[in-house]
């Protein structure tokens, strides 16, 4: 996402950015990543985009027990500990956080399984869910002003 996001955020001059980032780093997709890398990648997209005058808006990573494309990966946790950073780091930075993890996770910080027919990817409901959360997320962005 960090090499697409001029191309594809800042080239696009949005006033908003979504970013939903870290549940394929944490899988290994495109090689091992430690949390300090994924969270150095999420610092460098805000730094980006509030250089270009975009706010932004912090989704949570989503849960996930497993992976099964990968598993064994233990990713539950890694999840909460991600999220965690990403609040406290949003709140540091001034920029809007919103958590869709906590209503679509079950007790094992999986998904629940109305939520996703694999445990990892949102099925209707679960975009259902996450919509209205991201357009009030959008709305608080845009009401803060300029980044």
């Amino acid at each position: 996402m960090l090499i697409r996001f001029r191309p594809d955020v800042i080239a696009l001059k949005p006033k908003v950015v979504v970013i939903l980032a870290g549940t394929n780093d944490i899988a290994g997709n495109t090689g091992r990543s430690t949390q300090e890398m994924i969270q150095d990648n999420i610092i460098s997209m805000i730094d980006l985009a509030e250089l270009n005058k975009i706010r932004v808006v912090l989704l949570s990573v989503l849960p996930a027990y497993d992976y099964w494309w990968q598993p064994g990966m233990e990713p539950a946790e890694k999840i909460v500990a991600l999220n965690a950073w990403m609040k406290e780091y949003a709140a540091k930075r001034g920029i809007v956080y919103v958590d869709c993890h906590t209503p679509m996770s079950d007790e094992k910080h999986g998904m629940k399984k109305e939520f996703s027919p694999d445990g990892v990817h949102p099925n209707a409901a679960g975009f259902a869910l996450i919509s209205p959360l991201a357009e009030a997320g959008i709305a608080r962005a845009l009401k803060a002003g300029s980044p």
